[in-house]
C-alpha cells in the first residue's frame, strides 16, 4: 500500500488502514519500519513484499549494504561460498552458502557472483544492490534515522506508534519498527596513553606502510588476526594481547571465533618466529610515549597520580622491577581491533532499548522472539539480534538471521494480519518420512542448531499430525498464541544439536575415537546431528525457565538422538530410520510400518486394530493403483515376469487383436514373483 501522508491540520486521517492522529508535524505513515538496508533488512523487506505489506526501508548512504562497501579493512569475507555439494537440491544446498538471503529468484544466489571460497566483501556489496533493485524492494536511500520515539494510541496495533525523524528533520510514523541497523559502533577501550591507538575502522590496509615496525594489536577476534594477517610479512614482529585466550572456530563451533583463514599469527607465535600473544585487562594498561616517538606499555597503577606528559623518565615501567617483562620492547604502532557495538544514540529513552549485561552489553536486549524486552512492536533483525544466541549458533550471521529474520516475519503476520504460521498436515503413517526429510536438508534446522526448530502438532488419537518449519524454540510456550495454531494432543521437536561436552577452547576436538557410530549410543553424538523431543503437553512458561542449564528445551517425555553422520546423511535404514521410527512408535503407541496389501489382509482377520497403514490405505482402498508404465517398470526392475501381448495372444499381430490392452491384462494372470525382504517381515518400512 502506498505511503499516506497527514497533513499539518487537527483531526483523524485514514492512514493504510489505521487512525493517525493529526499534530502540528508533516509525517509519512507506513504499517512496518525498517532500519538499516543491510541484508536482515533486505531480507525483511522481501517477506514484507511478497506479502503484500506497506513498508519501507531507511538506508542512510546511497545504496544497500554500505557496512560492507568498509569492512572489512582487507576485503576478504569469512563466510563460506561453496559452490558445489554434489547435490541439486537448493535447499540443502543453502546449508554451505554462507552468503545468499532467501528469495524466489535464483540469479539471487550468490555463487553467481563470485568463485572464490571465501569471497571479496566488494562482491557482497554488489549482490546486495542486485537484491534491492531486481525485486523492486522499497528502500529509501539517503534517509539517516537520527531519532526514534513512542506516541501512545490504544487503537494502535501494539498501543503505541513508533516516530522516526530523519536528518532533514522529516517525520514518519509506523505501527511496528524492524531495527536492521546492525553493530558499526567500534568498541572503544579508554585508558592513559588510548590516545596514541590507532582504529581497526582508519589504519592503513598497506602493509608497506608497516615495513620494519614493531606492532601492538589490542584484541583477539577475526579483525585482529585479519589486520596481523595483512603485515605479517613487513613487521619487525606482532604482539598480541587481550583479557580473552584465543578461541578457535573449529573447537568451539562458533563461527565468529577465529576462523584458519587468518590465523597465521599463531604459527609464528608457536613456532617461535618473533610474534606473540598475551593475556591482559585492557583497562588495566597505559601507554606513554617516548621522545623518539616510541610507545610503551606499562600498567595503569605505575603512574598514580601523573599524566602520560610528565615524560618517560618520571615513570615507571614494569620491567624496572621485572627485567624480563613481556612487552619491554617498544612499539612503533598500537592497533585497536576489539569489534563493534549497537548503536543506541537515536533511541529515546520512551523506547526503554537497554544494553544486554555480561559479554552481551554490546547488543540490545531482546527476547527470544527477537523482539525488545521494553517495547512490543519492536524487533530487533540481523547481527544485532545475536544476544539470543551469542558464542552458541549463526544468528548474528548472514547464514542464520536470514531464518531468525523470516521467522519474524511469521511471527509478525499472524500478530497483525491472522496469518497462522505456515503448516501441512500429513496422515500418521508419513510421520518418519517427513523428519528424515527435513533434517537431511533443510538448511534453516541447520544453520539455527539449537534455536530454530520443526514443530509437529499431533491430531486426535495420532490419525495426523501438523508440521511446522523452524519456529524459535524460546517461545515454544507461547506457540499458540504466536502461531494460531493449537498443540492439544501433544508434540514433537526436531532440533540439530551438537554434544554438550564436545565443543570448547580447553577440548581437544580431535581426540581419538571422537564420532559415534552405533545407533545404541547415539545420545553420546559429538557432532551436529538431529535430536527429537517429545511432549504430550505443550511446556509452560515456568518449564521453559527453569530447564536445565544449556538445554535448548524443558526436560521432555522422551528423547530421541539420530545418531551423528560422516556424512550428515541420515538415511541408513538400520542406523538411523529404523530407531528413529520405533522411538515415535513408542510415544504414539502405535505401529507406523508400511506394509504390503496381503498384510493387510491378514491383519484384517487376525486383528482387532489394524495398523495405520492399512487403515488409511488399504481399507479405504487407496492402494498403488496399476497402469502399463508401472507394469513396464516392475519388469525392468526384475518384480515381474516379461509377458508380452505376444505371449497372451499367439502369434496374432498386436493390431489385429480384440479388445482393450487392459482387459486383456485383466483377462490373463501374471504370476509376480515374491519379494525379497532386506531384514525380515516385521521390520518392514
Amino acid at each position: 500500500m502506498a505511503s499516506a501522508v497527514c497533513g499539518t491540520l487537527l483531526g483523524l486521517a485514514l492512514c493504510a488502514g489505521s487512525l493517525c492522529m493529526m499534530s502540528g508535524a508533516t509525517f509519512l505513515y507506513h504499517d512496518y519500519c525498517i532500519i538499516g538496508a543491510g541484508p536482515a533488512g533486505l531480507q525483511a523487506a522481501y517477506f514484507l513484499q511478497r506479502a503484500g505489506r506497506d513498508y519501507v526501508v531507511f538506508e542512510r548512504s546511497h545504496a544497500p549494504g554500505s557496512f560492507f562497501a568498509l569492512y572489512p579493512r582487507h576485503r576478504k569475507l569469512i563466510s563460506i561460498n561453496k559452490r558445489y555439494t554434489g547435490k541439486s537440491n537448493g535447499e540443502f544446498n543453502l546449508r554451505h552458502d554462507w552468503n545468499s538471503l532467501l528469495s524466489h529468484d535464483r540469479r539471487l544466489l550468490f555463487r553467481r557472483y563470485s568463485h572464490d571460497f571465501f569471497p571479496n566483501a566488494d562482491a557482497m556489496v554488489r549482490y546486495l544492490e542486485d537484491f534491492a533493485s531486481l525485486l523492486k524492494l522499497r528502500v529509501q536511500y539517503n534517509t539517516a534515522i537520527v531519532h526514534v520515539t513512542l506516541e501512545r494510541d490504544g487503537q494502535a496495533w501494539n498501543g503505541h506508534y513508533f516516530l522516526l525523524t530523519d536528518q532533514d528533520r522529516q517525520n514518519y510514523k509506523c505501527s511496528s519498527l524492524l531495527v536492521a541497523t546492525g553493530m558499526w559502533v567500534p568498541n572503544v577501550v579508554n585508558f592513559p596513553g588510548s590516545e596514541y591507538v590507532e582504529g581497526y575502522e582508519t589504519v592503513s590496509i598497506n602493509p608497506e606502510d608497516f615495513a620494519g615496525q614493531t606492532i601492538l594489536i589490542l584484541g583477539r577476534g577475526n579483525s585482529a588476526f585479519e589486520t596481523a594477517e595483512n603485515i605479517l610479512g613487513v613487521t619487525n614482529f606482532i604482539h598480541m594481547v587481550s583479557r580473552s585466550r584465543v578461541r578457535l572456530s573449529w573447537a568451539t563451533h562458533y563461527v565468529g571465533d577465529l576462523r584458519a583463514i587468518n590465523n597465521g599469527l599463531l604459527d609464528t607465535y608457536q613456532l617461535k618466529s618473533l610474534d606473540g600473544l598475551l593475556e591482559g585487562d585492557l583497562e588495566d594498561l597505559a601507554i606513554v610515549k617516548d621522545k623518539k616517538g616510541k610507545l610503551h606499555i606499562t600498567l595503569r597503577f605505575y603512574l598514580d597520580s601523573r599524566n602520560t606528559s610528565a615524560g618517560i623518565d618520571s615513570i615507571t615501567l614494569p620491567q624496572d622491577e621485572l627485567d624480563n617483562f613481556a612487552t619491554r620492547a617498544p612499539y612503533d604502532r598500537v592497533i585497536r581491533c576489539l569489534g563493534w557495538k549497537f548503536d543506541f544514540s537515536i533511541y529515546n529513552r520512551s523506547l526503554r532499548m537497554m544494553p544486554g549485561k555480561g559479554n552481551k552489553k554490546k547488543y540490545p536486549q531482546i527476547k527470544p522472539s527477537y523482539e525488545s524486552r521494553g517495547t512490543r512492536g519492536l524487533f530487533v533483525l540481523g547481527t544485532a539480534s545475536h544476544s539470543v544466541d551469542f558464542r552458541k549458533s549463526a544468528g548474528g550471521f548472514i547464514h542464520g538471521f536470514r531464518y531468525t529474520t523470516r521467522a519474524v516475519h511469521r511471527l509478525l503476520e499472524n500478530r497483525h494480519h491472522g496469518v497462522p504460521w505456515p503448516s501441512t498436515v500429513y496422515p500418521i503413517t508419513q510421520l518418519t518420512n517427513s523428519i528424515i526429510k527435513r533434517v537431511n536438508e533443510a538448511s534453516g534446522l541447520y544453520q539455527m542448531f539449537s534455536v530454530l526448530a520443526d514443530i509437529i502438532l499431533l491430531r486426535e488419537n495420532a490419525t495426523a499430525f501438523e508440521y511446522l518449519e523452524e519456529y524459535p524454540v524460546g517461545v515454544l510456550a507461547e506457540l499458540e498464541m504466536q502461531t494460531g495454531r493449537k498443540a492439544p494432543n501433544g508434540l514433537f521437536v526436531i532440533i540439530m544439536e551438537y554434544g554438550r561436552n564436545f565443543s570448547g577452547a580447553d577440548k581437544d576436538v580431535f581426540y581419538y575415537n571422537r564420532a559415534v557410530g552405533e545407533a545404541q549410543h547415539a545420545w553420546q553424538s559429538n557432532f551436529l546431528h538431529p535430536v527429537i523431543y517429545y511432549y504430550k503437553r505443550l511446556p509452560t512458561e515456568r518449564e521453559m525457565r527453569l530447564r536445565p542449564p544449556d538445554w535448548p528445551l524443558p526436560r521432555p517425555d522422551a528423547v530421541h538422538h539420530i545418531v551423528e553422520d560422516f556424512l550428515t546423511d541420515w538415511t541408513a535404514p538400520n542406523a538411523h530410520i529404523l530407531p528413529l521410527r520405533r522411538f515415535l512408535e513408542n510415544c504414539l503407541s502405535t505401529d507406523l510400518r508400511n506394509f504390503f496389501a496381503e498384510s493387510c489382509f491378514l491383519f484384517a482377520f487376525t486383528r482387532q486394530k489394524l495398523p495405520p497403514f492399512c487403515q488409511q490405505g488399504y481399507v479405504r482402498m487407496q492402494g498403488l493403483v496399476g497402469s502399463e508404465g508401472l507394469r513396464r517398470h516392475a519388469v525392468e526392475a526384475g518384480l515381474l515376469e516379461d509377458y508380452t501381448l505376444t505371449d497372451f495372444l499367439g502369434d496374432r499381430p498386436p493390431d489385429s487383436r480384440e479388445g482393450s490392452q487392459d482387459q486383456l491384462l485383466r483377462d490373463h494372470a501374471i504370476p509376480v514373483r515374491p519379494l525379497q525382504h532386506l531384514v525380515n517381515g516385521k521390520d518392514e518400512l
